[in-house]
């Protein structure tokens, strides 16, 4: 188990602007991740270091968005004027975490521009709705080199500040988080309201320091 990708929501300005921004910031660009059929929304990735990748998402207006966890959650965060909505944690075989949580797994696909598409299954989507500092856990079910980590990446993930409870993540994962895990720091703060993650630490490929 490892931590696979966070997601950020389009706020007011949209998808494009926000992709812009987080650009500008990171000093890298995003590439056109294509969109989520099932889910009603659309992407744009940035692949990270160290097999991690972060997810600009927007919604899509389409009826599909009411009959997924994923098109609701995004929306939803959008209007509340975006930032950072997930997490997602890969797993090579999803099933002991089925067995364990007791609810079965769903499915979900991006097609990117030049039709090519990525498949995988999931678990704890509705999460991004209930509490959203858990992450889901994605099974990849397409060959390696259609991940979004094949492209490769310099700029790393460096903390995550989580608004939240240590004792309910570890429980979820069934795994310790004590200071370091897989690479990145965590911090937890009792939330103030709505739990989830608050800001993420970046080191960009020229060593500065990025908070967002």
């Amino acid at each position: 188990m490892r931590l696979d990708h966070l997601t950020f929501a389009a706020g007011p300005d949209g998808l494009k602007a926000d992709v812009e921004r987080l650009s500008d910031l990171l000093g890298a660009k995003f590439v056109n991740g294509g969109v989520h059929p099932q889910f009603g929304t659309r992407s744009y990735i940035l692949p990270l270091a160290n097999n991690h990748y972060l997810e600009a998402v927007e919604w899509l207006g389409h009826p599909v968005v009411e009959q997924a966890s994923f098109g609701r959650a995004v929306r939803a965060r959008s209007e509340a004027g975006g930032g950072w909505l997930g997490w997602a944690f890969s797993v090579a075989d999803i099933t002991p975490l089925e067995e364990r949580l007791e609810f079965p797994h769903g499915t979900g696909s991006r097609v990117f521009p030049d039709e090519r598409v990525l498949t995988w299954k999931h678990l704890g989507v509705k999460g991004l709705l209930t509490d959203p500092q858990l992450p889901y856990f994605i099974e990849w079910t397409s060959p390696d080199e259609l991940l979004p980590q094949a492209l490769g990446g310099d700029i790393a993930i460096a903390k995550i500040d989580i608004s939240g409870s240590k004792e309910r993540l570890e429980e979820w994962l069934g795994i310790d988080v004590d200071g370091v895990f897989d690479g990145i720091e965590f911090t937890f703060n009792s939330p103030n309201g709505q739990p989830g993650i608050d800001a993420v630490t970046f080191v960009t490929q020229d060593r500065q320091i990025v908070r967002i």
